[in-house]
């Protein structure tokens, strides 16, 4: 059986092309080796599923964050296992140590909470993985990210992670610029020791936007503070409680779409060619609701333009 190097060779002979991608479509089971992404709770340690305990039991070893962590989640589960521990500054030492396990064994990456790879280390040891056709498959399950978004009561139908709220005050405030005009939900992570922080940079950039604080999510203190971030502010500062645990901050969207749409219905020169169009009800009635404006007040500032 040809290998993909030889393939490769071979379209090279014919061709002259030197790099060629090639497609391999692994159907994984149940028991084969290979790596296994695993999703582990957030919080309340019932939220795993019957799959995700199996191929944790089956599984030959675990690649995780933090052993010290991990090894919580088995003793809950009665499953005693080897881990192996993978952060930003050891993955390629780790993923040179167990390559050849790789090959033969049933493999779990799991990270301290949630999905793994989101924020979090495994990038390289997946792409390892992809690029030595190792079989590589997901045990889905619970994410901060799809909860805090849930809980937000904002709309889903487009959004991105930002990551985590960052450490210095420069870069704080960038961030939050980055986001100031985006057209997508945003959701991202903040510390305990930046929630403080990362609400009053938004109260004084955004003030006037709906955000959502999630507080320790599936956890027993968990809660949701909803509103315009202003007074979602003050509300978490009305008691220090309020300021510890983890946090998954939700910010809605900026429809840049309709501040355009809303300079150009301000635009008298562009409503005169519209009047020349259409009547006078259709374009107040398009006005009104792509600006938010009472329809009356829309109507008789356009009956001005009309008469002019």
């Amino acid at each position: 059986m040809f290998s993909s190097t030889d393939i490769s060779e071979l379209l090279y002979k014919f061709t002259g092309v030197q790099e060629f991608i090639i497609v391999n479509i692994v159907k994984m089971k149940n028991n084969d080796s290979g790596l296994y992404i695993v999703a582990t709770p957030i919080g309340n340690l019932l939220d795993i599923s019957e799959r995700a305990i199996n191929t944790i039991n089956d599984s030959n070893f675990i690649v995780c964050e933090n052993p010290k962590h991990s090894l919580k989640l088995l003793n809950n589960l009665g499953i005693k296992k080897k881990l192996i521990s993978l952060h930003d500054y050891n993955e390629d030492a780790v993923i040179k140590k167990i390559s050849k396990n790789l090959q033969k064994n049933k493999v779990v990456l799991i990270s301290d909470a949630g999905s793994p790879l989101i924020s979090d280390p495994g990038f390289k040891l997946v792409r390892y993985c992809i690029n030595n056709n190792i079989n590589v498959t997901t045990v889905p399950g619970p994410s901060a990210i799809i909860s805090g978004l849930q809980l937000s009561g904002l709309s889903l139908n487009q959004f991105y992670f930002a990551g985590f709220f960052p450490k210095t005050k420069k870069h704080m405030n960038d961030f939050i610029e980055s986001i100031k005009n985006t057209q997508q939900t945003c959701v991202f992570f903040v510390s305990n020791h930046k929630i403080q922080e990362c609400l009053e940079i938004l109260s004084l950039k955004i003030k006037e936007r709906e955000i959502s604080v999630c507080k320790e999510i599936t956890k027993k203190n968990e809660q949701v503070f909803r509103g315009k971030s202003i007074n979602v502010k003050n509300k978490l500062l009305e008691n220090n409680k309020n300021l510890k645990g983890e946090f998954v901050v939700v910010v809605g969207s900026n429809n840049l779409k309709k501040a355009e749409m809303v300079e150009l219905a301000s635009n008298k020169d562009e409503m005169y060619k519209l009047l020349k169009k259409f009547s006078l009800t259709d374009v107040a009635e398009i006005v009104h609701k792509l600006t938010g404006n009472k329809k009356n007040k829309v109507y008789k500032w356009l009956l001005d333009i009309q008469k002019k």
